[in-house]
């Protein structure tokens, strides 16, 4: 038997056992108790938790049964799976940042040398763009595992009012254009509102929900529009690249022959002050033609630019 095939097979059985002792995994498998202890190493090298306590009743113990078995990966789908992680390096916060670098660490470690020179040359030919993010969110992660854990929140939250005292149940966190979002329903305002998870300065206090609630999916998939109103807006090639990624956009952006397109939907009334800003951002990518609240607001956007800039002699 290889020494790869024995590994794998002490992995599964002192992953199911969770405490065992050397004489057990001898006996076993048939090794010595010398060779068990190199494999113990070999195993801990690999990234296995184990925990070795020494004296007469000493042993091993796993400190985490959570392992998943090993998975074999074709070349090109490590590769991918490697280049997906790259796609989140513009972002300063990640739920599970320190993970997701130690499985990059561990694909690009098992590749062949073939394979890591083709990594390699891959990442001087394709890049995730985005703008980076400076903007901080540390409790993103902690947002993320009370949202799943179904509990309410009371969170110090930074608006441009000011600092703010909010009871919120949240629904999830979704990404878009270097920034975490949170949708929650607002005790307080008694409806659904959107956060920025890099304005939570504080969870204050927690409290569990035996009731369920909807989650992100359901949420993205039942938005309830209450005051629909048409936004119909022209796209140049670059306006179609950059609606495209916005999530509320999904399957709106309309793409003709010559790269250029069209967003033609219904939306709620109450989104409009939230697109704004993108509109702006898009400048001439992007020519509102409905709805005239939009028109208006960009129109008032860009008076204030151009009367900050304005000569005042």
């Amino acid at each position: 038997m290889s020494k790869a095939k024995r590994l794998l097979d002490i992995l599964m059985f002192v992953t199911a056992k969770r405490k065992f002792t050397a004489q057990e995994i001898a006996g076993e498998f048939h090794i010595s108790i010398r060779t068990v202890h190199r494999y113990m190493l070999d195993l801990c090298d690999m990234g296995l938790p184990i925990y070795a306590e020494q004296g007469r009743n000493g042993g091993y113990t796993v400190l985490t049964s959570r392992l998943l078995p090993p998975i074999l990966f074709t070349e090109e789908e490590a590769v991918s799976i490697f280049f997906a992680f790259q796609s989140l390096s513009y972002y300063r916060n990640i739920p599970f940042d320190a993970e997701m670098n130690s499985v990059a660490h561990k694909l690009y470690s098992s590749l062949q040398r073939e394979a890591k020179i083709k990594v390699d040359k891959m990442r001087s030919y394709i890049a995730f763009w985005n703008p980076k993010r400076t903007i901080d969110a540390p409790l993103l992660k902690d947002v993320l595992e009370h949202s799943i854990e179904n509990r309410n929140l009371h969170i110090q939250y930074e608006s441009k009012l000011g600092l703010t005292i909010k009871h919120i149940r949240p629904i999830g966190i979704y990404a878009h254009d270097g920034l975490w979002y949170l949708p929650a329903y607002d005790y307080g305002k008694q409806k659904i509102l959107l956060y920025r998870v890099d304005r939570i300065l504080r969870i204050l206090s927690t409290e569990e929900n035996e009731d369920s609630f909807m989650n992100l999916e359901e949420w993205f998939k039942s938005k309830e529009v209450k005051n629909p109103i048409r936004l119909h807006v022209q796209l140049t090639t670059e306006g179609v690249r950059q609606c495209s990624s916005v999530p509320s956009f999904d399957g709106f952006v309309v793409t003709q022959e010559d790269g250029t397109g069209y967003i033609d939907m219904i939306i709620d009334k109450g989104e409009i002050g939230f697109i704004t800003p993108l509109f702006c951002r898009l400048g001439i990518d992007g020519r509102v033609l409905e709805p005239k609240e939009l028109i208006d607001g960009l129109r008032v956007k860009a008076e204030e630019i151009l009367t900050m800039y304005q000569d005042e002699n």
